[in-house]
Parts: C-alpha cells; sequence; structure tokens
C-alpha cells in the first residue's frame, strides 16, 4: 500500500487516497493488535529500554540468531518508528489540498486552506521521512537474512521460525478476534472518510 500510495500520488489521486485509507486502517489494526495481539505482537514483547537497546547493539555484528523470538530492541525501533510516522502520514493526507484546490482529502473542509495546504507540505516530508526509513528497514532485513543468516520475512508471513535452540511455543491470538478488529477499524475509517 506504501508503494501503491507513492506510484500514484501524482497518477491517480483516487487511487492513492483508496490506498491511503486501506493503510491507515492496517496501521490502526497493527497498533490496536500491539496491545491486545499474540504475544510477539504486543509492544510489550519487544519494545525495551535504552539499555536493552544497548546491550542488543553491542552483538548485532555477531553470527548467529540475535534473538529467539519477536523482534528485537533495534527492530523495534524501527517497528514504533514505522507504525507512528504511517500513522501521521496517513492522518495528514485527510486534511490535504492540492494547490489548485481541486483535490483535496474527505477532512480539508474542517481546516482552512492555508492550514491544509500547510498539512500538504508537511506530508511530502514525512513521505521522504519514510522513504528512508523503509530503505534502512529494507537494508538491515537484508542485513540479517545474508549476514547473520537469519531470515526474518519467512517468520513475519508465516509466523514460523526455526530454532538453533529448543523454544517453548508462544500462544497466538484468536484469528476471529484480529478479524473482527480489523472489520470494526476499517468500518470506522471508511465511515469518517465517507463523512468527512
Amino acid at each position: 500500500l506504501f508503494a501503491v500510495s507513492w506510484y500514484t500520488h501524482r497518477a491517480n489521486l483516487e487511487w492513492h487516497r483508496y490506498a491511503g485509507y486501506a493503510l491507515l486502517t492496517l496501521v490502526l489494526f497493527r497498533i490496536y493488535w500491539g496491545f491486545v495481539g499474540s504475544t510477539t505482537a504486543r509492544f510489550a514483547h519487544f519494545v525495551k529500554g535504552p539499555a536493552a537497546i544497548f546491550r542488543y547493539g553491542r552483538t548485532v555484528l555477531g553470527r548467529g540468531q540475535s534473538t529467539p523470538v519477536g523482534h528485537n530492541p533495534l527492530g523495534a525501533i524501527s517497528v514504533v518508528l514505522l507504525l507512528g510516522l504511517l500513522l501521521a502520514q496517513c492522518l495528514l493526507g485527510l486534511f490535504v489540498t492540492d494547490v489548485d484546490g481541486l483535490e483535496s482529502g474527505p477532512l480539508s473542509g474542517l481546516v482552512s486552506f492555508d492550514t491544509s495546504r500547510t498539512l500538504a507540505e508537511w506530508h511530502g516530508r514525512l513521505f521522504t521521512a519514510l522513504q528512508i526509513l523503509v530503505g534502512i528497514h529494507v537494508v538491515a532485513v537484508l542485513f540479517y537474512l545474508f549476514a547473520k543468516r537469519e531470515n526474518l520475512i519467512g517468520p513475519m508471513v508465516t509466523g514460523w521460525k526455526r530454532f538453533v535452540e529448543t523454544v517453548a511455543p508462544l500462544p497466538i491470538g484468536k484469528w476471529w478476534h484480529a478479524a473482527s478488529a480489523l472489520v470494526v477499524i476499517a468500518l470506522l475509517v471508511w465511515l469518517v472518510v465517507r463523512n468527512g
């Protein structure tokens, strides 16, 4: 959805908005799931303090698996930044208006034209920051894959990971809870953009 938003921001603003609404839905769901979801999805499981981040940072260049389960402390920084910037980007997009005032986000009528244009400038700046952060994230994943021989993508997609040592299975969130939360969040986003 990030790539679709990037591609369509000049070519097709209607699809750009749809991609933004879908992205907003997924980001809100992921934030919700970070508090009530499965064990490794919870922020409390992987967001650590400065001491833990520093300890992990000293070991990152060593060989072998760095963390047995879930995000490592450095990855947690990336996750939190990505979610925060994506949320801000999507929310700003709801209020922006183009230079001519012809194309607008669904909530742009709630702010003045000048405010909407200022928000549009920030929408562009945040996009640049997101491009940089996504690039760093991809490089880090490739580093883990090739230098540390640790596939982070497979377990993220499948939910399964092989370990060097035995690890007790973690309880996962109920699929119906996730599905119903996603539907509720999608309906809320739809109501906001439809009635903005």
